[in-house]
């Protein structure tokens, strides 16, 4: 038997060099096609520039580590999801990038939204997204933020539970109102894709089961309610997907049970979400289908699969995030010190520490997360060497980039940039070690708009009822 502490396969992968799937590159200040954002540049003397805007202008503005959104490509990819999709519809899945000025760039590109708790929802609806183009989810969602659901006219509710349908009910009579709804349902595909972020097998929290007949049981129950107004079923398979072919189970099975609610009740009901969980490029090995090919197959397979139950094709709806907000970003970080680690064997590994680490983005920690990274501040005519961009927390888990080719001459001043940075890195964030979180800036001609500023230590301290006022940091 093994024994290993909970650091223990981190430590075990160590001695490995590089993985399989990655190659040393011919220039190392290459911008590979497909991981940057479209106005991501390096000027002639070098230097990285994100939608017209030097990085060393940009960090003497905000300081580091700072998100950079290119506000350019964000509502490019929008727009792309909105006409690609037609006349399906599209719901910014916010958990992946929300805040105010996001959800209005949503809204006037035509997109809905659906957020997935009540400080999400606020969000949406301070940001003047229309309620009804609103969705909610959640597994567990609280009396108050139904009621705010409720009483603002969200579009629809995304019911994950027979406990939930008690509430809402409860709630919709307490309020002399009624709500639209859809029953989150569990199609059992088992996506490829981290444990964490598979969200359709059975053995998980999210929604009613097909298999084991819940989910049509729900589905009843909700068709026969005084207060509730069933719309259709909502399905999410998982994260990071890169082809149809789980798509097309889920629609398979999602739509053998709309056929079998119809035989139940006599209603055919009028819409479906097959979720999201598109995948996007963070290393050179991922190859995303492209937008217009993903919309093709999928409405083939809609279409197909209704033919066989005959039904009529229902309005279909996806849930974009990341495949929208991640590319648009790139984290930028300030080099600290540099230590070459030897591994055995004739091989070695640079480990590159930044300004910031897994309390800015827990991903790489959390589900082993690849992401790529370039020096940004300059070109360089070292020779590529394995890198390991590593943060500065006191975990042997801090890891932001766990392998990667960087120039031999990278030094402590140096500006790292990591794309892909859009989605869930800022979201996610937390202050571990009492770090506060950095600020996300959009880009756009040159000018910079800040999306949420960063954090300070007096942000931090005014949480703790121990700290005199007036006092904050007074250590005494």
């Amino acid at each position: 038997m093994t024994h290993m502490h909970v650091a223990g396969t981190i430590h075990a992968d160590a001695v490995s060099a590089a993985p399989v799937w990655l190659s040393k590159p011919d220039d190392v200040n290459d911008l590979a096609d497909g991981l940057w954002s479209a106005g991501v540049r390096r000027d002639s003397d070098g230097m990285m520039s994100i939608g017209g805007l030097r990085v060393d202008d940009l960090v003497a503005r905000t300081g580091t580590p700072v998100y950079v959104i290119d506000k350019a490509d964000f509502t490019d990819r929008a727009r792309l999801w909105r006409d690609a999709f037609g006349p399906w519809q599209v719901y910014y899945a916010g958990k992946s990038l929300l805040t105010l000025d996001v959800v209005r760039w949503i809204r006037d590109e035509g997109l809905n939204v659906d957020v997935a708790s009540e400080g999400e929802l606020a969000v949406a609806l301070l940001a003047g997204m229309p309620p009804e183009r609103i969705a909610l989810h959640g597994n567990n969602k609280s009396v108050s933020e139904l009621r705010l659901a409720l009483t603002a006219g969200v579009g629809r509710i995304i019911i994950d539970s027979a406990d939930e349908i008690t509430r809402l009910e409860k709630l919709c009579r307490e309020l002399g109102t009624r709500a639209e709804v859809m029953i989150r349902v569990t199609t059992g595909v088992e996506a490829h894709t981290h444990e964490y972020i598979a969200t359709a097998h059975e053995d998980q929290k999210f929604g009613f089961s097909i298999a084991g007949g819940q989910a049509l049981v729900g589905m009843v129950r909700c068709f026969h309610s005084r207060v509730l107004d069933l719309v259709g079923i909502h399905s999410h398979i998982g994260s990071q997907i890169f082809d149809t072919n789980g798509f097309e189970i889920a629609a398979r099975r999602t739509l053998r049970l709309i056929s079998q609610f119809r035989e139940a009740t006599g209603v055919e009901l009028p819409e479906l979400v097959l979720g999201g969980g598109f995948g996007i490029a963070y290393t050179r090995a991922d190859t995303p289908e492209p937008v217009t090919d993903l919309a093709a197959g999928l409405k083939e397979i809609v279409e197909h699969e209704c033919r066989g139950f005959n039904l009529s094709v229902p309005l279909v709806a996806v849930e974009p995030g990341r495949a929208i907000s991640g590319p648009p970003g790139t984290a930028l970080y300030t080099v600290g010190t540099v230590k070459p680690v030897e591994l055995g064997g004739g091989q070695s590994r640079r480990y590159v520490s930044v300004d910031g680490g897994m309390s800015d983005n827990i991903r790489p920690a959390l589900y082993a997360a690849e992401y790529s990274a370039a020096l940004a501040n300059r070109e360089s005519a070292a020779e590529p060497v394995l890198s390991r961009v590593v943060g500065v927390h006191c975990e042997g888990g801090d890891i932001l980039v766990r392998d990667d080719f960087l120039p031999d001459d990278v030094q402590p001043g140096d500006l790292i940039a990591v794309p892909a940075s859009g989605a869930y890195s800022r979201m996610m964030a937390s202050n571990y070690n009492m770090t506060p979180r950095p600020p996300v800036v959009a880009v756009e001609d040159g000018n910079v708009q800040v999306l949420l500023r960063r954090e300070t230590l007096d942000d931090l301290l005014g949480l703790d009822q121990g700290v005199r006022e007036g006092n904050l940091h007074d250590t005494r």
